[in-house]
């Protein structure tokens, strides 16, 4: 472990919602000080972090300042801008590095880089004009999707579109920002893949998970994905090639369509621990968040092993509709496992928190992991 970033170092974290806030309780439980920097305060990181810096990402001052007490850098979101990243390598390591966030956090330089990488994606146009939206359309052919190729997360900023004579409202309804046009894709199913990649280039990741979506959001995750062995393949060597291709220290995750052929299909990168990988706090032998700190630290890589399936369903603030949720009624569910983010305000679509069951079996574990969830509302709950 030569040149490791050992326990009693501080590692800074740009951004500070749940992924850093989870990162923060790994590190702290490994001896690890953390600070966070954002432009909010009282924020999920910041409540469990030694010091939080409250500016905004602009301020480049506050940035060297942060860098200049941190051991090493790393990041919980990728819409941090790029130049912070930059402004930040000249006083400590930034892992994953600045050029990284610069191709993930743009939908066009993401899928372009893919291409030429020869992974493959469904059918794409970069959209910069209502013009090009036209021309794209034709050659797409319909029903597409028009994706605004920074700021998008959850499913905004995007507008499907069925008819080409749609094309004039959907550019208007993304106010003519710089778009991407991609063909929809006939899915059986949508799956991802957390993985890692040391500074030593070592590699690891934890199978494929099966996700399901409400309003584009992500609803329940669960692992290992009832898929076949050829589709669990390819989707791990895919992870693997994009780590390798981007060069990236730290966690990644790839979100992948896999099609009634068994094509898988990248859609989505994310450089960092995902909400999909939740589940790796309980059931796996080192959680997501510890392996981002393992990685980005320069220490060995843990065991990916999971000890037993595993569901995750997220709770959004939806919940929060009528009222406090009922949490007396999760005694009646002990496979169940409570992580809430602390976060102040519970709006219609918000990340509040999320639960995980672990059981036998998968499908098991998805049954008890819903069943808890929709006791938190109900009333009412049932002993499993």
């Amino acid at each position: 472990m030569t040149g490791a970033i050992l326990p009693g170092a501080t590692i800074g974290v740009l951004g500070s919602g749940q992924l850093g806030r989870m990162l923060a309780l790994a590190a702290r439980r490994m001896g690890y000080r953390v600070h966070t920097l954002s432009p909010e305060c009282d924020t999920p990181t910041g409540q469990v972090a030694d010091r939080e810096v409250t500016a905004p990402y602009g301020d480049l001052d506050a940035v060297r300042d942060f860098a200049r007490h941190a051991d090493v850098v790393t990041f919980e979101f990728e819409n941090v801008p790029a130049e912070v990243a930059a402004v930040a390598a000249d006083w400590t390591p930034v892992r994953p590095a600045g050029h990284v966030l610069h191709t993930t956090q743009n939908r066009i330089r993401e899928k372009t880089f893919l291409a030429n990488a020869g992974l493959p994606v469904a059918p794409f146009a970069p959209v910069l004009t209502l013009e090009e939206l036209r021309a794209g359309l034709v050659t797409l052919g319909c029903p597409t999707v028009l994706k605004t190729a920074e700021s998008g997360y959850d499913g905004q900023g995007q507008i499907r579109i069925a008819a080409p004579e749609m094309a004039a409202a959907a550019w208007e309804a993304i106010a003519g920002r710089p778009a991407i046009l991609e063909r929809v894709v006939d899915f059986e199913r949508e799956i991802s893949v957390v993985a890692a990649r040391g500074v030593d280039g070592a590699l690891a990741d934890y199978g494929v998970i099966d996700n399901t979506h409400r309003d584009h959001i992500l609803d329940v995750s669960c692992a290992p994905a009832g898929v076949s062995p050829g589709v669990a393949r390819e989707a791990g060597r895919l992870a693997r090639a994009v780590l390798g291709e981007l060069q990236v220290v730290g966690v990644l995750c790839i979100e992948c369509f896999v099609t009634p052929e068994g094509r898988v299909l990248v859609n989505e990168l994310a450089p960092r621990p995902h909400n999909s990988g939740h589940f790796t706090i309980e059931a796996c032998v080192t959680s997501q968040f510890e392996q981002q700190l393992r990685a980005v630290c320069g220490l060995p890589l843990g065991s990916t092993e999971q000890l037993r399936p595993a569901a995750m369903a997220n709770l959004l603030g939806d919940l929060w509709e009528h009222g406090e949720p009922d949490w007396r009624a999760l005694g009646d569910f002990p496979a169940v496992k409570l992580h809430l983010y602390g976060k102040r305000s519970p709006r219609p679509g918000r990340k509040m928190g999320h639960l995980t069951a672990l059981a036998p079996t998968v499908e098991d574990a998805s049954v008890i992991v819903r069943a808890a969830r929709a006791a938190l509302t109900s009333g009412t709950s049932r002993t499993k």
